[in-house]
């Protein structure tokens, strides 16, 4: 998932705003009792979005893949005042730990943890957005995209992780194509040819695609 050489990756941390307690206790739970825990947001990637959501200040924010919640926590530190933070994971196993962080953080009043199926939560939930993270399953990025695309408010942005999927956008990348990357290299295309955004797909980490709503 890193593009760069480690040397610079660590520079880039140390230059980074410091992980603060609760964010360095969720990165070391989902290490010791999580499955996949290189799933988890992380640092740069966590701080890159609590700095952009402080400067876009959204009353309204979708995330569609909770995990452990430090990508939600890092975002819901920049909501604006009476803001709300609506976060949606399949996973009930990890319901209790995940509430516990965003207990911790007192945070909990202005976020909405639901659990179940995003394709059908979704349309449930009025909007307007004003920031959607998409980190989920990688087959449905464009079912999710569809989804909110309508409920977004003017100017409102979409983040979605992992687009650059390990390097396997490339034909260099991959040994052959799989369902996962083929519905990435999709919905890349998708958002690339959608006249309703503007976009630009930035290299950082595993690759964010980002595109506000015209």
């Amino acid at each position: 998932m890193e593009f760069i050489d480690p040397a610079l990756l660590a520079y880039c941390e140390d230059h980074t705003s410091q992980e603060d307690d609760l964010l360095k206790k969720i990165t070391r739970e989902t290490q010791a009792k999580v499955l996949m825990p290189r799933m988890i947001s992380g640092h740069l990637q966590g701080k890159l979005l609590e700095l952009f959501v402080k400067m876009l200040r959204p009353k309204t924010i979708l995330e569609i893949g909770t995990y452990t919640g430090y990508s939600g926590l890092c975002m819901a530190r920049g909501l604006a005042e009476n803001g709300k933070l609506i976060t949606l994971d399949i996973n009930d196993e990890l319901e209790k730990m995940v509430r516990g962080f965003f207990d911790e953080s007192g945070l909990s009043d202005q976020i909405d943890y639901r659990l179940g199926n995003a394709l059908e939560i979704i349309p449930t939930l009025e909007g307007p957005f004003d920031l959607v993270f998409i980190d989920a399953d990688k087959i449905n990025y464009a079912n999710y995209y569809d989804l909110v695309i309508d409920k977004m408010s003017t100017g409102g942005i979409i983040l979605a992780d992992n687009v650059l999927w390990s390097g396997k956008v490339l034909p260099e990348g991959r040994k052959k194509l799989d369902k996962d990357t083929a519905a990435i290299l999709d919905f890349n295309r998708m958002v690339q040819d959608d006249p309703r955004v503007e976009n630009s797909l930035l290299p950082i980490r595993d690759g964010i695609m980002m595109a506000r709503k015209l």
